[in-house]
């Protein structure tokens, strides 16, 4: 018989929990993508810590794990986007194409991961529940959905800027009779169009890398745009054997200009002013640009996001390209009319995205002016009529910044909840920590170039400062470090005053500033003074004894 006294109390059941449950390490990183797999290397092979990834996937890969969807692919050029720590790792990879798509960066930092022995300590299928700070044993508790429980004193997060994906809530979705997905939760078996009456919503980056991989497959094509875009043509090719070998032998010298100018791409940008050449030498300058394709477009000259005349220059030569490009008038003046400065919102580089809109079977509309009322059974219902559909893709983009972050129930000192610290926008110093967070770092965080950037050079800024801050804790005796409040405070000032001296907060609708999410606040989130001058506080900073962190011994 059944002896109910016998059965544990749950106070028992906790306790035991604790005691087999919990896992001891020196550090505990969030998430393995490009952040976490170096912050991992550098901890364990650098510093000789005991650390532990926990990644919420199935595999590694961070952002390129996720974002599957058609068309995928970076807007950094394939010689840029990779890591620099390892001179070894440099010389044996060789990207394929000037921007590589999805499966070839998936590939590399599968191969990195091998390369450098990471598996083993990077645990896959665990999603991160909380975390909370002890203040009385310097620990941070991490917990997992699945109930595993790990212990830290070093708490890092690099769960990436853009992968929160942004799921619209639209009325009706639970009642749509056919498919519909996110790009940034694609399918990993795929997606096969033919034959289908598709509906993509959003022509942000992702839906204009998407739309001409899926308008050559679909039956039918409605897009469904409420802000036109600029997008530079990226001119995507097979790297030849000449250029590979250049890469290669000039790899000190292409570190050095990402690490020393604006943006950490391998170019830097011409000092000249839009109104210092005539107005044919602008345009043969324009149009070199526009033949070459990529980012590198901006470069040409330096005052495109500081004054809105030099930026009506050229945003109106995309204009006039469009209206080139596109043959119908009303579909041309659709796309043509964009609301914001160039580059004022994510720039897109596209493949045949403009010349998509020529397909007979292809559709754009204005959800600007006939906005979606919801998602019927057969498809959407706008202001002005049903649009019948079989697969609705939406590519709505993401919880930038700070998504992946808040989902996470994070408790630092006293009980203080990173969504109260947050509550009125991010909050925090050098885009490295928060207040009320101890030992708690943050890669790419919001208050640092990040977005704004090529990302794997800011990476491996983050993360070899925080190496070497551990480092220097560890030798010193340091117990804990933590952002002085104040000096968040002027920081956020700081970042505030960087984005006002440009144009980019003018484009009021950009996730740069939380505007792609209903009830976010309205905060510039990335520091927009630059990568080259943003490396130099951060050094200065810390050359004068860590100045505006609090360290406790």
């Amino acid at each position: 018989m059944l002896n109910l006294e016998e059965l544990p109390t749950g106070q028992d059941i906790m306790a035991l929990a604790a005691s087999v449950v919990a896992q001891e390490f020196d550090a505990v990183i969030i998430g393995a993508g490009f952040s976490g797999m170096y912050q991992l290397l550098s901890l364990r092979d650098k510093l000789g810590l005991k650390a532990r990834v926990l990644e919420a996937a199935d595999g590694l890969g961070g952002t390129w794990y996720w974002n599957r969807y058609p068309g995928a692919r970076c807007d950094s050029e394939s010689h840029s986007y990779s890591y620099y720590f390892s001179k070894e790792l440099l010389a044996e990879w060789n990207w394929t194409e000037r921007y590589p798509e999805q499966p070839e960066i998936l590939r590399y930092l599968n191969h990195v991961a091998d390369r450098f022995d990471l598996r083993r300590d990077i645990q896959l299928n665990t999603r991160v529940k909380s975390a909370r700070y002890d203040k009385a044993a310097n620990r941070w508790t991490v917990t997992t959905e699945q109930g595993e429980i790990f212990q830290c004193t070093y708490f890092i997060t690099a769960v990436g800027c853009l992968s929160s994906a942004n799921v619209p809530k639209i009325d009706g979705l639970n009642d749509f009779g056919g498919d519909w997905y996110h790009t940034g939760q694609w399918p990993h078996e795929g997606v096969d169009f033919t034959g289908k009456r598709v509906g993509v919503v959003g022509t942000g980056s992702t839906g204009i890398q998407a739309i001409p991989v899926i308008a050559a497959q679909a039956k039918h094509l409605t897009v469904f745009q409420r802000t036109a875009n600029y997008s530079i043509p990226a001119r995507n090719a097979p790297l030849t054997e000449e250029f590979k070998r250049y890469a290669k032998e000039h790899a000190n010298d292409i570190h050095v200009i990402m690490n020393s100018n604006t943006n950490a791409h391998p170019f830097y940008i011409k000092s000249r002013s839009v109104f210092d050449v005539s107005d044919d030498e602008r345009e043969q300058i324009f149009e070199a640009a526009w033949a070459k394709g990529g980012l590198a477009f901006r470069a040409e000259f330096s005052d495109t996001l500081l004054d809105a005349r030099a930026n009506k220059v050229v945003a109106d030569f995309i204009r006039r390209k469009i209206r080139a490009i596109v043959k119908d008038e009303t579909t041309a003046e659709l796309l043509a009319d964009i609301d914001h400065p160039f580059a004022a919102k994510r720039p897109p580089v596209d493949s045949h995205y403009f010349e998509t809109y020529n397909l007979p079977h292809v559709d754009l509309v204005n959800i600007r002016k006939h906005p979606i009322e919801r998602i019927t059974s057969s498809g959407i219902k706008t202001a002005e009529k049903v649009y019948p559909l079989d697969i609705i893709v939406f590519a709505t983009g993401f919880d930038a910044m700070t998504g992946s972050l808040l989902k996470i129930d994070i408790e630092g000192r006293d009980g203080l909840r990173l969504k109260d610290a947050w509550h009125a926008g991010p909050r925090n110093y050098l885009g490295l920590q928060v207040p009320g967070f101890p030992n708690m770092f943050t890669v790419t965080g919001p208050g640092s170039p990040s977005v704004l950037c090529n990302m794997p050079p800011a990476i491996e800024h983050h993360v070899d400062w925080i190496t070497n801050c551990i480092a220097h804790m560890r030798e010193h005796g340091v117990r804990c470090i933590e952002a002085d409040d104040q000096a968040a405070h002027s920081w956020v000032l700081e970042v505030n005053e960087a984005a006002n001296s440009t144009l980019l907060p003018s484009a009021t609708h950009s996730w740069y500033l939380g505007a792609n999410v209903p009830g976010k606040p309205r905060v510039f989130m990335p520091y927009a003074g630059g990568f080259a001058k943003y490396r130099k506080i951060v050094e200065e900073r810390t050359q004068a004894g860590y100045q505006g962190f609090s360290l406790s011994t």
